[in-house]
C-alpha cells in the first residue's frame, strides 16, 4: 500500500473533476427520472415550502443542541 501514495497540493485533479461532474450528471438524470413520474409530480406541487421549513426547525435545534455539547 505505500508504494500507490497520492500528493495532493491543494490543486484539484482531473479525476477530481471527472468525479464532480458525474455526480452532477447523476443527480440530475436522478431528478429527470422523479419528476418524470405523474404521480410524484402531482404529489410535489401540493407541498408548501413553510411546511417543510416548520417539520424541519425541531430538527435542526436538536442538531444545534448536539454540536453545542
Amino acid at each position: 500500500m505505500d508504494a500507490i501514495v497520492t500528493e495532493k497540493n491543494g490543486n484539484a485533479s482531473d479525476s477530481d473533476t471527472m468525479m464532480l461532474f458525474g455526480g452532477l450528471a447523476c443527480m440530475l438524470f436522478g431528478a429527470g427520472m422523479v419528476l418524470s413520474n405523474p404521480t410524484l409530480r402531482r404529489y410535489l406541487g401540493q407541498v408548501r415550502p413553510a411546511d417543510l421549513l416548520s417539520a424541519a426547525v425541531p430538527d435542526v435545534e436538536k442538531y444545534l443542541k448536539l454540536r453545542a455539547m
